[in-house]
């Protein structure tokens, strides 16, 4: 098994989400620099991690889209390979059109970092089939703009086609309809708030985390 992490200026969870890759699956792990215009061949997973790429500049994650490298996960990601978008990752594939609506500053204004209680609303996803029969999970979220945001129209057509993967218990950041992570129609590409990453070992507080790297590479 082969993932890879891409890594831009400002990403603070590039080497978290190796270790969790590593350590979960034993798959092997490439850094990938933003820069670069090939991806490593043989691919199982790709991951954007969470932090401040470009330093949050212009619009979380629109600067992002734009590096070099996007444009061969964007291909990834169209010929089905498994993609995960974590917290900073999740602005990065909404601005790039891979997955729908936007991410906007938190309803009270104020960055939140605490252990949240999620859902798993569809759990016969590619990421969420180890989960099985279980509900709830528990993961981390630290963000100052993940107050997920679409039309009524886009949401009915999200909950309506099972692409709402996890959703909020009690909801930190004003998400609408409580909305934490979601996949796109394929269902390879996934962006999520909450940071797995940071939830791969019970000595982290979870080890709810795992599964969902476990899943995405076990359906590779």
């Amino acid at each position: 098994m082969k993932a890879a992490v891409i890594v831009f200026p400002g990403s603070n969870c590039d080497r978290d989400c190796k270790v969790a890759i590593e350590r979960s699956t034993g798959a092997s792990v490439d850094m990938v620099w933003h820069k670069d215009t090939a991806l490593p061949a043989g691919l199982d997973l790709i991951v954007l991690p969470g932090g401040f790429s470009y330093g949050d500049y212009l619009r979380c994650g629109a600067m992002a889209a734009l590096s070099p490298v996007m444009s061969e996960v964007k291909a990834a990601a169209d010929r089905g390979v498994a993609t995960v978008g974590i917290c900073n990752g999740f602005q990065i594939l909404c601005e790039m059109g891979l997955l729908p609506g936007a991410l906007l500053r938190n309803e009270k204004l104020k960055y939140v970092c605490k252990p949240v209680a999620l859902d798993v609303v569809n759990s016969q996803t590619r990421f969420t089939a180890g989960y099985s029969d279980r509900r709830e999970v528990t993961m981390t979220v630290g963000n100052g703009e993940g107050n997920f945001f679409a039309d009524d129209a886009t949401l009915d057509r999200l909950e309506g086609e099972g692409q709402v993967v996890f959703r909020y218990r009690e909801n930190p950041n004003g998400s609408a309809r409580g909305i934490a992570g979601v996949v796109n129609a394929k269902g390879n590409v996934l962006g999520m708030m909450p940071h797995p990453d940071r939830a791969f070992e019970a000595e982290l507080g979870s080890a709810d985390g795992a599964i969902l790297f476990q899943s995405a590479l076990a359906s590779a």
